[in-house]
């Protein structure tokens, strides 16, 4: 579970994507329009690569396939939230 960041300090939380689920177009434009209404901006990183989860070309050019762990951070106020919505909609995407 993510900690509190009302200090500003980074809030990260890993995520596994799906086993039958990539990241191409129709997942990642499901996660770019949950991430696009988030308070705080949100990173996503995967395979050695980092996304602003906000940028359907940034998400996409992260290769991310099945069973791939993802890392999400964020930071400020509505950061621990954020993280934990974006998490939620990554763990439930369906191919």
């Amino acid at each position: 579970m993510p900690a509190s960041s009302d200090d500003g300090a980074v809030v990260t939380q890993t995520v596994v994507l799906p086993a039958d689920v990539a990241l191409h177009a129709r997942p990642a434009a499901e996660v770019v329009r949950a991430a696009a209404a988030l308070a705080a901006p949100v990173t996503i990183a995967a395979n050695g690569k980092q996304a602003n989860a906000k940028s359907i070309l940034a998400v996409l050019t992260l290769g991310a396939t099945g069973g791939t762990t993802l890392t999400l951070s964020a930071s400020g106020p509505a950061a621990a939230e954020s993280v934990a919505a974006l998490a939620g909609v990554i763990a439930g995407l369906r191919e």
